[in-house]
């Protein structure tokens, strides 16, 4: 939805403005998200809520519709959202994009996911054994804090 709408939907009755951001959000991705669906009844929280989303989602012109949508597929497949990724394949598959595009980026996602999951893993190892070994645990300032007055004496 354009700014120019939006400002204009703003003279209306929230409810009204309510009706006409649901047709918009229907006739944009198809359906209307079950987030989107379940705050419908709150136009202060869904009114504010849609301008922010659309703000974010669909008012970028650096990005393609499609990018943003593989974005949204990366995202929720890496925070384990299985009904976001549904939606966003669903309205991914409405613009185009092919079955192989959004498993290549389904991939992408699980190897920056992994990725995460191995760096805080490895870390996490580094810091414990260097602490038993050592007696300190690095990452803790009262650890270090109190290693520095030990040595100082």
């Amino acid at each position: 939805m354009e700014i120019e709408k939006i400002k204009e939907l703003l003279d209306e009755e929230p409810e009204e403005i309510v009706e006409k951001m649901l047709a918009d959000i229907k006739k944009q991705y198809g359906e209307v998200p079950y987030i989107v669906n379940f705050i419908k009844d709150m136009p202060e929280l869904f009114i504010s809520r849609m301008i922010y989303t659309n703000s974010i989602m669909r008012e970028f012109k650096r990005m393609d519709p499609k990018t943003v949508e593989l974005i949204s597929i990366a995202v929720a497949s890496a925070l384990k959202c299985g009904h976001c990724l549904k939606t966003h394949i669903r309205a991914a598959k409405r613009l185009g994009v092919s079955k192989e595009e959004i498993f290549d980026t389904i991939l992408i996602s699980s190897t920056v996911a992994n990725a995460s999951i191995l760096a805080e893993g490895t870390r996490a190892i580094d810091t414990e054994f260097a602490s038993t070994v050592e007696g300190k645990d690095p990452s803790c300032m009262f650890c270090t804090f109190n290693s520095e007055l030990q040595e100082q004496k």
